[in-house]
């Protein structure tokens, strides 16, 4: 039996709901590839006997199961890391890809320094996290709704009832008071209905977002910042949590996607769309602050209006963004408020 004394050995994991896939580096050899039951205790067990007085590093991409894995592994004493599917290198002529190839990948690379793992958030900010994403659910329930009630609307050529502005409570009621004959009236009511509850619920976690807000200490950071309203401070607030944990902005932009794409050679540079790493609601929430920011802060506004003319507004508002975040992360390290700059 091989002895792992004062070894360290790195262990890449492809994470399925019904299975692990197991691959394990040791010397910069393969030692040892399986696949368990997609039990985290069973994994953590599993590395535990098998590599006895080794250091164990292991890592599995971001994805479905979220942090549990990764809480189970470091209560055992793993050093682990979940790392952006995006970061993962793979090889131009790759055709095969499976469970055990994938596992293999993660675990060359983590052995080789080229992976690093995503933030972690606490089990209090995970908490806060998905409160802030219930919203966004309902949100885009509510506009699917909406455009059902105007669908229904323009089938029974109805739609000058009400205008392009969108739906409001006042209107939806008026809807549901339309005699259309039984069946008509009963299905625009359904539609209406779900839209009333949609919004009403949609409150409910406001008021809920705004209990958060009182008990955490980043808030008034992020409050701060231009164009930043109480609902984009709880969304920054809990997918970000204290940017001072970004160790320079590059890696900062990198985590939340706003980082341009490049293809650059001999006297040709590219400057492609952003990445789109990291989860869109932040960059929606950014770039929806950004529009309001440059009209409130006069520096901001100055430089959009500048970019704008060699790049277009629709970049530039992206580039806005991006100081933005920027100034938020100088703010977090220098334990200070936003001025207007």
């Amino acid at each position: 039996m091989r002895d792992y004394t004062t070894k360290t050995v790195y262990v890449g994991i492809d994470v399925h709901k019904k299975s692990y896939s197991v691959t394990a580096v040791c010397d910069r050899q393969i030692v040892k590839k399986d696949r368990l039951m997609a039990d985290p205790n069973l994994l953590a067990t599993y590395c535990k006997n098998k590599f006895k007085g080794a250091k164990i590093i292991t890592a599995y991409e971001s994805g479905f199961c979220g942090f549990s894995l990764h809480r189970a592994l470091v209560r055992f004493g793993i050093d682990n890391r979940i790392v952006h599917a995006a970061g993962i290198e793979v090889a131009a002529r790759e055709r095969v890809k499976n469970d055990r190839r994938d596992s293999e990948k993660i675990s060359t690379q983590l052995a080789e320094g080229r992976l690093s793992g995503i933030y972690i958030p606490t089990v209090e900010r995970e908490g806060y996290r998905e409160i802030s994403r219930l919203r966004e659910v309902f949100v885009r329930k509510k506009s699917r709704s909406a455009a059902q009630i105007k669908s229904f609307l323009h089938r029974q050529g109805l739609f000058t009832e009400i205008d392009d502005k969108g739906l409001s409570k006042r209107k939806v009621e008026l809807l549901m008071k339309k005699e259309l004959g039984r069946d008509l009236s009963y299905t625009l009511c359904k539609l209406c209905e779900e839209w009333l509850y949609l919004t009403e619920q949609i409150e409910k976690i406001k008021e809920k977002l705004g209990e958060q807000a009182e008990e955490d200490a980043l808030e008034k950071t992020y409050r701060s910042l231009p164009g930043v309203g109480p609902v984009v401070a709880r969304v920054l607030a809990n997918e970000l949590g204290d940017l001072s944990q970004f160790s320079n902005e590059k890696q900062l932009f990198s985590y939340t996607g706003l980082t341009p794409r490049e293809h650059s050679s001999g006297e040709h540079r590219w400057i492609g769309h952003i990445s789109r790493q990291g989860k869109s609601i932040v960059r929606k929430m950014l770039v929806q602050s950004a529009w309001r920011a440059v009209q409130v802060d006069k520096g901001l506004g100055n430089r959009f209006t500048e970019l704008s003319k060699r790049i277009g507004s629709r970049r530039a508002i992206v580039a806005i963004a991006r100081i933005m975040i920027g100034y938020a992360r100088s703010c977090f390290k220098e334990n200070r408020m936003y001025e207007e700059r």
